[in-house]
Protein backbone atom coordinates (compact mmCIF):
# COMPACT_ATOMS: atom_id res chain seq x y z
CA UNK A 1 0.00 0.00 0.00
CA UNK A 2 1.55 3.21 -0.82
CA UNK A 3 -0.08 7.13 -0.02
CA UNK A 4 -2.12 7.43 -2.85
CA UNK A 5 -3.92 3.48 -2.15
CA UNK A 6 -3.98 5.15 1.81
CA UNK A 7 -6.07 8.33 0.42
CA UNK A 8 -8.24 5.67 -2.09
CA UNK A 9 -9.45 3.90 0.98
CA UNK A 10 -10.11 6.86 3.64
CA UNK A 11 -12.16 8.90 0.97
CA UNK A 12 -14.26 5.76 0.57
CA UNK A 13 -14.79 5.16 4.46
CA UNK A 14 -15.39 8.94 5.21
CA UNK A 15 -16.97 10.23 2.06
CA UNK A 16 -14.03 12.12 0.93
CA UNK A 17 -12.90 13.69 -2.60
CA UNK A 18 -9.74 11.41 -3.54
CA UNK A 19 -8.16 14.89 -3.32
CA UNK A 20 -8.65 15.86 -0.13
CA UNK A 21 -8.35 12.46 1.44
CA UNK A 22 -4.70 12.89 -0.12
CA UNK A 23 -4.22 16.38 1.51
CA UNK A 24 -5.40 14.74 5.06
CA UNK A 25 -2.83 12.04 4.72
CA UNK A 26 -0.12 14.17 3.42
CA UNK A 27 -0.94 16.03 6.68
CA UNK A 28 -0.82 13.47 9.06
CA UNK A 29 2.62 12.41 7.97
CA UNK A 30 3.85 15.72 7.76
CA UNK A 31 2.48 16.12 11.61
CA UNK A 32 4.02 12.95 12.37
CA UNK A 33 7.57 13.99 10.70
CA UNK A 34 7.48 17.33 11.95
CA UNK A 35 7.43 16.07 15.63
CA UNK A 36 9.84 13.40 15.20
CA UNK A 37 12.39 15.72 13.87
CA UNK A 38 11.64 18.29 16.73
CA UNK A 39 12.81 15.40 19.04
CA UNK A 40 8.95 14.63 20.32
CA UNK A 41 7.41 10.70 20.47
CA UNK A 42 4.34 10.75 18.58
CA UNK A 43 2.01 7.78 20.04
CA UNK A 44 -1.14 7.24 18.14
CA UNK A 45 -3.16 5.42 20.89
CA UNK A 46 -4.19 1.15 19.15
CA UNK A 47 -1.26 1.76 16.48
CA UNK A 48 1.60 2.44 18.11
CA UNK A 49 4.59 4.83 19.36
CA UNK A 50 7.18 6.70 16.49
CA UNK A 51 9.88 7.66 18.58
CA UNK A 52 13.61 8.93 17.42
CA UNK A 53 16.55 6.49 18.36
CA UNK A 54 20.04 8.06 17.93
CA UNK A 55 22.97 5.63 15.94
CA UNK A 56 26.93 6.17 17.98
CA UNK A 57 29.36 6.93 15.36
CA UNK A 58 31.46 3.72 14.60
CA UNK A 59 34.06 2.05 12.80
CA UNK A 60 32.65 -0.13 9.56
CA UNK A 61 34.11 -1.85 6.53
CA UNK A 62 34.40 -1.02 3.15
CA UNK A 63 33.02 -4.64 1.58
CA UNK A 64 35.26 -4.41 -1.38
CA UNK A 65 38.07 -3.01 -0.08
CA UNK A 66 38.25 -4.08 3.82
CA UNK A 67 39.49 -1.26 4.32
CA UNK A 68 38.38 0.81 7.63
CA UNK A 69 36.05 3.29 7.69
CA UNK A 70 34.31 5.76 10.02
CA UNK A 71 30.34 5.70 9.97
CA UNK A 72 28.95 9.23 11.00
CA UNK A 73 26.42 9.38 14.04
CA UNK A 74 22.62 9.32 13.01
CA UNK A 75 19.41 9.80 13.91
CA UNK A 76 16.38 7.30 12.96
CA UNK A 77 12.39 6.81 13.40
CA UNK A 78 11.30 4.06 15.27
CA UNK A 79 8.50 2.53 14.99
CA UNK A 80 6.90 0.09 17.98
CA UNK A 81 3.39 -1.32 17.50
CA UNK A 82 0.57 -1.05 20.04
CA UNK A 83 -0.52 -4.26 21.40
CA UNK A 84 -3.81 -4.54 19.36
CA UNK A 85 -2.09 -4.18 16.08
CA UNK A 86 0.46 -7.05 17.23
CA UNK A 87 -2.67 -9.17 18.08
CA UNK A 88 -4.18 -8.78 14.83
CA UNK A 89 -0.48 -9.14 13.15
CA UNK A 90 -0.66 -12.68 14.81
CA UNK A 91 -3.72 -14.09 15.80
Amino acid sequence: MNNADLADRVSEAHGLTKADARKLVDGIFAAITGAAAAGEEVSLNGFGKFKVKESAAREGRNPSTGEAIQIAASKKLAFTPAKAVKDKLNG
